[in-house]
């Protein structure tokens, strides 16, 4: 069963938005999905609960119990888990060996990319991460900004793949209020969107 894990220890740099439309995707290709959540502000929880029923069903499960991370229940195909900030060490090193997938979201600017150079460094010197597959997500960019070169630079350095560049758009504030994804409307509607995730839906399925 792949399990995709959404990790940075900086807070507000995307991570349930880039959860929950894995999850939409996962769902949309007829997979079991279900999204953990051990960020204590529980957000891909609470936009579970938003979602409506006519969409397409991604279960939740507690993925956090007595402070100890847990599996997927049985009868699951896919699992995608959200983090909090701030995970490191012993955290760190439980929830990782778990994971087939780490994507690290990043934003450009200058405090996320020393966060999450730290991180990247910790994560690829866990001794598990050997078997896991690391890839890094630029969040909210604007192309055509010095903060996006600067972003560019930064990673060409970092040894893991860089997947793609997701823009800063409201379609992902409209839709997460509603508990949707790119993959629960019109493609029509987000087309920009979802080629921007061509890459990392490749990447997912490899």
């Amino acid at each position: 069963m792949p399990v995709v894990l959404v990790a940075n220890p900086k807070g507000g740099v995307g991570k349930s938005t880039l959860a929950t439309n894995i999850a939409g995707y996962f769902a949309s290709r007829g997979h079991a999905v279900m999204l953990g959540d051990i960020d204590r502000q529980q957000s891909s929880r609470l936009w579970l609960g938003l979602r409506t029923p006519a969409a397409r069903e991604i279960r939740s499960w507690e993925a956090s119990e007595d402070g100890a991370v847990v599996r997927p229940p049985r009868g699951t195909t896919h699992a995608v888990i959200d983090t909090p900030a701030g995970l490191h060490g012993a955290r760190l090193k439980e929830v990782v060996p778990m994971a087939d997938k780490v994507l690290v979201p990043l934003q450009p600017s200058i405090f996320d990319i020393y966060a999450t150079r730290d991180f990247l460094d910790k994560l690829l010197a866990n001794r598990h991460v050997g078997k896991t597959q690391v890839g890094v997500v630029g969040m909210r960019v604007d192309g055509r900004t010095l903060a996006a070169e600067r972003l560019r630079e930064f990673v060409a350095g970092l040894g893991v793949p860089v997947l793609g560049e997701l823009r800063d758009t409201q379609n992902y504030v409209q839709l997460a209020a509603r508990g949707l994804t790119l993959y629960d409307i019109a493609p029509g509607r987000v087309q920009r969107d979802l080629e921007q995730w061509e890459p990392i839906r490749q990447w997912l399925e490899a």
